[in-house]
């Protein structure tokens, strides 16, 4: 397939638009500090998500930078000086700017996907549950790392940058790219499959209605929202189209986007039903004046999965704070 855009108008696109998803992004990140710190005292707040929101601020705040410096190198700086001018410039995937994006991007993904995954593990208490997700999260950790080894050993023997890549560096990034949507679907689903399953076998006995369905929603959507961009990213890479270089500049506000939202989508569900509601699943809901239902304990000692209820308040098997209402990771 032809490209039917070039590296330097590509590189000036993905800059814009990527500019107008961290903006984005900036705003789903202070409404995702106001959710996690609304009516309760810092300490109470979930620490682990505020660093992991931090975190991947940080990272997609570091990579536009850089992604800025990168285009007035080619575009201001080296426009005339650089043999081949500013599309040759953008086909050099030697430059150091290339290999700090690369390194920023693997990071990102890394940790957005390592934190869907450990959500997985709270709320199936399993280990065999999420040993297929940490295999493919270690495929993605190789593949990242082969993918930056690689570009940064790439001659530069063309004006293209797909020319430049033929051979191993499309390998990597193809295994990268597949490896990526692999984790994220498949965590994203046994995660909303576990808790439909458990909002299923409350809701029978549930005097109000209390639902947990619009989390299962947000968490599909964030997860759709994500594979649909990588999906295109590795079609346009496939094809040697250099709308590739948009999507994957994207990719980084994109990824703090689908992150922010599953938070703030349950800060607003504990909100409305006036009761903690976590992706750890630690929540009580009232059944009328008779009976509470306490979904925060999965397993027993022998390993048996159960959903406690009755008015009794039995332990939790995880180290949660049930009464705080503060999302955990």
């Amino acid at each position: 397939m032809a490209s039917t855009i070039s590296l330097d108008a590509g590189t000036l696109l993905a800059l814009v638009l990527e500019g107008v998803t961290y903006g984005f992004s900036v705003l789903m990140f202070i409404g995702t500090i106001w959710a996690l710190t609304y009516k309760q005292r810092m300490q109470d707040a979930s620490r682990p998500i505020a660093v992991v929101a931090i975190l991947l601020l940080i990272l997609s705040t570091v990579h536009i930078v850089v992604n800025t410096i990168r285009a007035e190198d080619g575009l201001v700086k080296d426009r005339n000086t650089f043999p081949g001018g500013p599309v040759a410039f953008f086909a050099d995937l030697t430059q150091q700017t290339v290999a700090i994006k690369n390194v920023l991007y693997v990071l990102q993904t890394l940790l957005a996907d390592g934190v869907v995954i450990y959500r997985c593990y709270v709320v199936w208490q399993s280990v065999w549950v999420i040993i297929l997700p940490s295999m493919l999260w270690c495929s993605v950790a190789v593949a990242g790392v082969g993918t930056t080894y690689s570009f940064a050993q790439i001659p530069n023997n063309s004006g293209s940058a797909y020319v430049n890549e033929q051979g191993q560096p499309v390998q990597w990034v193809t295994a990268f790219f597949a490896s990526t949507i692999a984790t994220n679907l498949l965590s994203s689903g046994l995660l909303a499959y576990r808790i439909w399953m458990i909002e299923r076998s409350v809701s029978a006995g549930r005097a109000k209605k209390d639902t947990m369905m619009p989390i299962v929603r947000v968490l599909m959507d964030a997860a759709v929202l994500y594979s649909v961009v990588l999906l295109t990213a590795l079609f346009c890479f496939v094809y040697s189209n250099d709308g590739e270089v948009v999507i994957s500049d994207m990719l980084m506000p994109i990824i703090s986007i689908a992150f922010y939202m599953v938070l703030i989508r349950i800060a607003i569900n504990r909100k409305h039903h006036n009761h903690p509601s976590t992706i750890g699943m630690t929540s009580r809901m009232e059944l009328g004046n008779l009976q509470q239902v306490r979904i925060s304990q999965f397993t027993r000692d022998d390993g048996t999965a159960v959903y406690g209820t009755g008015n009794e308040d039995r332990p939790s098997t995880f180290a949660v704070k049930s009464r705080k209402g503060s999302p955990e990771l």
